[in-house]
């Protein structure tokens, strides 16, 4: 099958970017942020969301460097609650992951793993275990993980995937109103695109976000070694796309790679999308379509069935109805053989 190698092989649907909303929306009513008096002469750099930032508590004289401080972006995955944040200020691995977090609602604590925040509502159980499906726990293969950037993920050119690099600028002009703001890489993987995220300077936030532990501890491998990403806004975190830990509205941006086929319910995992957007934030996401615009007529009949157990690929419209069904608006998408870019937006 001959692979189309020019973005002019794309059948493309017209993208609204005029009718995106600015890239400065005021905050949502739930914002938590606020300036400490003896805070007040922090100097912030000016491209950061009142959203996105963490709010410190004042603290005596006598309390030591590492204190008690609020975050407005994780928020319990129970109750949704905002998180109470104890550990050293800033959000990069090494301060993330030397804090520890606790709901001021309900109480449940969360923690690192040394390598990522686990903010599934499993964390911290110890007898009981919650099995996915098939699809879901193959990504938590170690073997799995370990292949999916060393070959795996380089047979998607196969169904039109035009490659991570073209895909990531892709992605970028549909985030072009979402700049300075928080990034969400759901389903990130091995963190293929959360690194070329976090390495772009773009947003203020990125979070690597999987359900996999293995996937985040290969994502981990392929940074610990670089400095431009160890110390970078970059977060690793363990959470279910049904379920995320963010409080709503807070959110600028949302990608998922390659992801959505893979997720039990779609529709759930949209309406969170939905929830924890700001009004006028982008969701941008990549799939396998289930049948190629091209396929011929012939098939037509079976293009309304699906496999019990298989991964779960949409058509286009249905990916569409998707996104609209869940409250978002400006849908629009780039196809390729089986490979569709789809974007839409908060209202």
């Amino acid at each position: 099958m001959a692979i189309a190698d020019s973005a002019s092989s794309f059948s493309l649907r017209p993208l609204h970017h005029n009718l995106f909303s600015p890239k400065y929306r005021s905050v949502c009513h739930n914002s938590l942020f606020r300036s400490p008096p003896h805070f007040s002469s922090l100097q912030f750099p000016s491209n950061i969301r009142a959203t996105s930032l963490v709010a410190v508590e004042p603290e005596s004289s006598t309390q030591p460097q590492e204190d008690t401080m609020e975050v407005d972006l994780f928020a319990c995955p129970v109750c949704y609650e905002p998180l109470i944040r104890k550990g050293p200020s800033g959000f990069n691995l090494p301060a993330i992951y030397r804090s520890g977090f606790k709901c001021r609602k309900c109480t449940k604590s969360y923690s690192s793993k040394n390598i990522y925040l686990d903010l599934t509502v499993t964390a911290g159980t110890k007898a009981y275990t919650e099995i996915k499906p098939a699809r879901t726990e193959l990504f938590r293969s170690p073997l799995v993980s370990f292949l999916y950037e060393r070959g795996w993920r380089q047979n998607f050119n196969l169904s039109g995937f035009p490659g991570p690099d073209e895909e990531f600028k892709m992605a970028q002009e549909y985030f072009k109103p979402a700049e300075g703001g928080v990034l969400i890489d759901v389903s990130c993987g091995s963190g293929l695109f959360s690194r070329k995220f976090a390495k772009s300077g773009t947003y203020s936030r990125v979070v690597a976000l999987d359900f996999s532990e293995n996937m985040l501890r290969q994502c981990y491998d392929f940074i610990k070694n670089d400095d431009t990403i160890i110390t970078s806004n970059l977060a690793l975190v363990r959470a279910d796309v049904s379920r995320l830990p963010f409080s709503s509205c807070s959110v600028d941006a949302i990608h998922a790679g390659a992801a959505l086929h893979c997720w039990p319910f779609p529709s759930n995992a949209v309406a969170e999308i939905n929830r924890i957007l700001r009004s006028g934030g982008v969701f941008v996401g990549t799939t396998f379509l289930r049948y190629s615009p091209s396929a011929p007529a012939i098939l037509g009949p079976f293009r309304q069935q699906r496999i019990a157990g298989d991964y779960n690929n949409l058509n286009e419209e249905e990916i569409e109805d998707l996104c609209t069904s869940c409250g978002l608006i400006n849908y629009t998408s780039k196809v390729q053989q089986s490979f569709i870019m789809f974007s839409a937006q908060k209202p």
